[in-house]
């Protein structure tokens, strides 16, 4: 047994269990006198940048300036990791809600922090039920101004990158708002799937320039999903280099 896993199982492990419940819990509890969540954002992206210093990752962020803070977005990438979520918390400047697996808001603390601040579960199983929420999600952006994250593949994948499905271009043509391409390396190596063994090391966040949805109608979503799987494989090859 490596001094590595021992120190995973013993130190970062627990930290990141107690970093869970502890903001978790002042979540759920601030979430009763907070209604548009600012401040439950703010103590979830607190818990993403502890998460990010206990696993000793040497994160690199480039392409900010392609983010306005005051624009709604959806944003979208490949899934590599668990640790894709603390990562771009800590990162992206904008407020917004996550699309997430179901499974997820059944999570003790995290799931009840998802439930109580507004983000969306998605079965991948019900189509209906998903194109619902889907919609739901979109009008979200528009009443509230804020912006939507999702991983078009719907589940983490096999290799650096999936293919996609087409929920981004779904909510960005619904909503009208442009969407942000981003891609990620390193955070599998971080957490590989199946694995507890939380490790440190390098990871690269990149954020691509905003794909305009002006003059795209639903039934054509196809071809912005397309355009956004190529920003992202670019920017994975870029992240690379």
């Amino acid at each position: 047994m490596s001094l590595s896993f021992l120190w995973a199982l013993l130190v970062k492990d627990p930290l990141i269990i107690l970093a869970t419940i502890f903001m978790g819990s002042i979540s759920v509890c601030v979430s009763f006198f907070d209604p548009d969540h600012r401040i439950c954002d703010a103590i979830a992206r607190r818990w993403a940048g502890w998460l990010v210093s206990i696993a000793g990752i040497k994160l690199r962020v480039r392409g900010l300036e392609n983010i306005d803070p005051n624009q709604s977005y959806v944003f979208a990438g490949n899934h590599l990791s668990l640790y894709d979520t603390p990562v771009i918390l800590s990162s992206v400047p904008n407020r917004f809600l996550f699309l997430v697996n179901e499974r997820y808001v059944k999570i003790p603390f995290l799931g009840t922090h998802l439930r109580r601040t507004g983000h969306f579960s998605v079965n991948r199983e019900d189509v209906r039920g998903s194109l619902r929420i889907l919609t739901q999600a979109a009008a979200a952006m528009r009443q509230r101004g804020v912006s939507v994250l999702l991983f078009p593949e719907g589940a983490r994948a096999l290799d650096e990158i999936g293919e996609f499905r087409e929920g981004a271009a779904y909510i960005a043509v619904k909503a009208g708002v442009p969407v942000i391409p981003f891609a990620l390396t390193g955070t599998r190596e971080v957490l590989p799937i199946g694995s507890v063994h939380v490790k440190g090391g390098p990871v690269e966040l990149v954020f691509g320039p905003p794909i305009a949805t002006d003059g795209y109608a639903l039934k054509n979503r196809a071809e912005l999903n397309r355009q956004l799987f190529d920003a992202v494989s670019r920017l994975l090859r870029e992240a690379r280099s």
